[in-house]
């Protein structure tokens, strides 16, 4: 779903709905599982947002409240520049909206329709952006749940924003995902995800790792189809042929291991993605160890 995401500042279509009183809802941007995201006039102080509305078909509205309210804190605690900004949540005649900032650009995943594979000096910037996101994602206790190339917004102004905390989940060492936190793309979610295991921070780097390489290789790397085949490929399948990847590929594939044991922490990711970075900072698990010596020596004699 893309959460606040404005391919360009679109024209003002006339009035429609006016929420609370004071956000009169001017275009629909998209729908997802979720529900749909609208740009709105805040017109109270003059300025245009994004609104959220939460549609959870069949459930109660105390629990559709809940969940917006359960997005709505996940986003709230956090405050930087490459994740969604949350500003608050209203309830009108019944219906529960997240009041966000609106973004500018459009999501990677509509850039790899449009424009194919991307160059991996604009692959490895985005991803600096996305590890300082999980990075603070992860020190205010949570897992996004949801990385993968429609949560990512390229801005028009350079900025790289994580989106979308409908699944986003709290770590206490001992949680295991809900059947709700189960949907999402099956392409993009983590073996201990899928296998309905405990999740941890290493969870969302398995799917930055799956965004990355389709960022590079213009497809998911265990897309199969079907869904069953598709969750088949994440939990025991090597990932696609690497063709475009070149000094990327050692850290992506670092970041596919199917433990989360083996994949090299947010710190040793960034380590890894800075040009000409030393590889000493890596003290992990053998294989993840050897990938970022791979990528070290790559890009020091490229």
């Amino acid at each position: 779903m893309r959460t606040g995401a404005v391919k360009s500042p679109p024209t003002v279509v006339g009035s429609e709905r006016l929420v609370t009183g004071r956000y009169r809802l001017r275009a629909l941007l998209g729908r997802g599982g979720m529900g749909c995201v609208w740009l709105a006039e805040d017109e109270l102080l003059r300025r245009r947002v994004a609104l959220k509305q939460v549609v959870l078909p069949g459930c109660a509205s105390e629990h559709v409240r809940a969940t917006a309210l359960a997005e709505a804190r996940a986003a709230a605690r956090l405050d930087h520049r490459n994740v969604v900004k949350v500003l608050d949540v209203v309830e009108d005649s019944g219906d529960h909206w997240i009041v966000m900032e609106p973004l500018y650009g459009r999501t990677l995943a509509d850039t790899l329709v449009s424009n194919g594979p991307l160059p991996t000096t604009e692959v490895r910037r985005i991803a600096l952006h996305l590890v300082d996101a999980l990075r603070a994602i992860h020190r205010a206790g949570l897992v996004h749940s949801d990385v993968k190339p429609s949560n990512v917004q390229l801005c028009d102004d350079g900025r790289v924003v994580l989106m979308d905390f409908g699944i986003a989940a709290a770590v206490d060492g001992h949680q295991t995902p809900s059947s709700e936190s189960m949907a999402g793309s099956p392409a993009y979610m983590s073996p201990e995800r899928a296998r309905g295991d405990v999740v941890g921070p290493a969870s969302d780097l398995f799917s930055l790792g799956a965004t990355l390489f389709a960022a590079v290789e213009g497809r998911s790397p265990f897309g199969a189809g079907d869904l069953f085949s598709t969750m088949a490929a994440v939990v025991e399948a090597r990932p696609r042929p690497f063709v475009n990847a070149g000094p990327l590929r050692p850290i992506i594939e670092a970041m596919l291991a199917k433990a989360p044991s083996d994949r090299p922490t947010v710190d040793q990711t960034a380590a890894a993605l800075h040009p000409g970075a030393r590889h000493s900072a890596a003290r992990r698990a053998t294989p993840v160890v050897a990938s970022l010596r791979r990528f070290a020596m790559m890009v020091r004699y490229r």
